[in-house]
């Protein structure tokens, strides 16, 4: 019997470790030959623990499990049994693209992964031409899933036509949004997927060298990938490349816990050993970037939807999604809710339905007050926003932005001025310090936040007034997008900034 208990870091700060141990005993003990596949979670935070097994060739979920549950779900009686996993509304109603192996296979198995479609992409890539696999981006329209939304094809093209003696791929795996973790998920859930499109964009631009930077605070994902890369090289996809003539390897770096190592400048300094803070652009990374090296810098979304889009064509992924906003989106649905967890759908999905349906509302019941959108430094947007579309220009066009994807659900007593402040000290705190409106602005903008929380209205005014410095001045997106959560609650929340609602721009 084979059994499915993740190995996903969050199901394991849910108890999946003690799950699996209690059901290996409890099979034992019964003289039941089990195997347990540690895989990657489905994304249904909220029943982690979730244990499969299959009946009549169909993986059956129970959960959330505890250790306790191990003798009911082996006697095949649990109360907390669920059906099919694939039947589950939360599954059903999904476009998995980028997460379709996602709690599916084993993570650690090259055989499981290509079972399910894996290096197929890189396959097709190999009898390619470096222009030919970046038309195929290109045409596939996929864009940044780090945050800025840059068409991936374009870049790539800036990378594969720049004149250097070594290009490199690097992977922005520093995910350090509040109420983000998909990053996480896909490289503890899917590492080769990552693997495959990181060798697809080198064989794209003529890199021969790979890094993956992962924040420190994700050392399963680090124990994950360091692995998968051992067994890809040990089964030829890294190295000579599926024995093609094209050499191409990875490294992982571990990153030390700086915010602004999101940021792709800071990142590549912090590879290059040196202080993470911004680099003034121009020149672009694409033209100098890592070592003064053509590079192209991709977050892991981004990198490991390129094998489905080589190996389905990009038509097909163009086919999903809503006008410039092409294909699929891993959303992360976390804050107050009532189904906290990963939603992968094409873009245009209105964001009421996510909160009320996907997400099942709040977990406290109270109508929902505000939800943002983006990570800590993204807009608020209150229920009657929530017909705005899921998409890039969407989002923009109603003051806020998409980020990674992020999305955190506030109820009715969330005090927004605290948020507000937040926001400034967070930036504040997590500035590298390289630009005045971001070092300077966040902490003018706390000390101008307090003031308003004392009763001073009159720094209302002023409070705008410094958000527009700091979007317009900044460096990086730290300070840039700071200014979004402020005027957001700023305007939708006039009454408890004690002014009047500030005009919108």
């Amino acid at each position: 019997m084979r059994i499915w208990v993740p190995g996903d870091a969050a199901a394991k700060a849910l108890g999946a470790d003690a799950v699996a141990q209690a059901l290996q005993a409890e099979a034992e003990a019964r003289g039941i030959e089990v195997q347990i596949t540690r895989n990657g979670s489905r994304g249904m935070i909220w029943l982690e623990p979730l244990v499969e097994f299959e009946i009549d060739g169909v993986r059956h979920g129970f959960g959330p499990a505890g250790p306790a549950d191990a003798t009911a779900i082996l006697s095949g009686d649990c109360a907390k049994a669920l059906g099919p996993v694939e039947d589950l509304d939360w599954m059903k109603r999904q476009t998995r693209l980028t997460f379709a192996r996602v709690g599916v296979i084993d993570p650690l198995s090259l055989s499981e992964y290509e079972a399910q479609g894996g290096l197929t992409g890189l396959r097709r890539a190999i009898a390619m031409t470096g222009e030919e696999i970046v038309a195929e981006v290109t045409a596939s329209g996929l864009r940044g899933r780090g945050g800025a939304g840059f068409p991936t094809g374009i870049k790539w093209d800036t990378v594969r036509k720049a004149q250097g003696p070594r290009k490199y791929i690097v992977c922005n795996a520093d995910e350090g949004d509040s109420g983000t973790f998909a990053d996480r998920m896909l490289m503890e859930g899917d590492p080769f997927c990552l693997i495959e499109g990181m060798a697809i964009a080198g064989l794209a631009v003529g890199a021969t060298k790979g890094f993956v930077y992962i924040r420190s605070e994700y050392p399963d994902a680090i124990a994950v990938m360091t692995r998968a890369v051992e067994i890809a090289r040990d089964a030829g996809v890294l190295g000579q490349v599926l024995g093609a003539r094209h050499a191409f390897d990875i490294e992982i770096r571990k990153g030390a816990g700086a915010y602004v190592c999101g940021e792709e400048t800071s990142l590549l300094n912090s590879l290059e050993g040196k202080r993470g803070i911004v680099r003034a652009k121009p020149p672009l990374p694409a033209l100098e970037g890592l070592f003064g090296k053509p590079t192209v810098v991709n977050n892991v979304l981004s990198l490991a939807t390129v094998p489905v889009i080589l190996a389905k064509g990009a038509a097909h992924y163009a086919s999903f999604g809503l006008g410039r906003s092409k294909g699929t989106m891993p959303i992360q649905i976390a804050g107050n809710v009532a189904r906290g967890g990963l939603f992968e759908t094409a873009f245009g999905l209105p964001l009421g339905e996510l909160v009320s349906e996907i997400a099942g509302g709040t977990a406290t019941g109270r109508p929902v007050k505000a939800v943002q959108v983006g990570g800590p430094l993204g807009a608020y947007f209150a229920p009657h926003q929530f017909d705005t579309a899921f998409g890039y220009e969407e989002f923009d066009g109603a003051g806020g932005l998409i980020g990674h994807a992020g999305i955190t659900v506030f109820d009715d007593g969330a005090d927004m001025v605290a948020m507000a402040r937040f926001a400034m000290e967070f930036c504040a705190v997590e500035s590298c310090g390289k630009c005045t409106p971001c070092r300077i602005g966040a902490v003018r903008g706390v000390e101008t936040i307090d003031r308003i929380a004392a009763g001073d209205g009159s720094a209302v005014p002023l409070l705008e007034d410094l958000c527009e410095v700091m979007k317009d001045g900044a460096l990086c997106a730290l300070g840039g997008f700071t200014p979004y959560p402020v005027l957001s609650a700023l305007r939708l929340f006039p009454d408890e900034f004690g002014a009047v609602k500030v005009a919108a721009e």
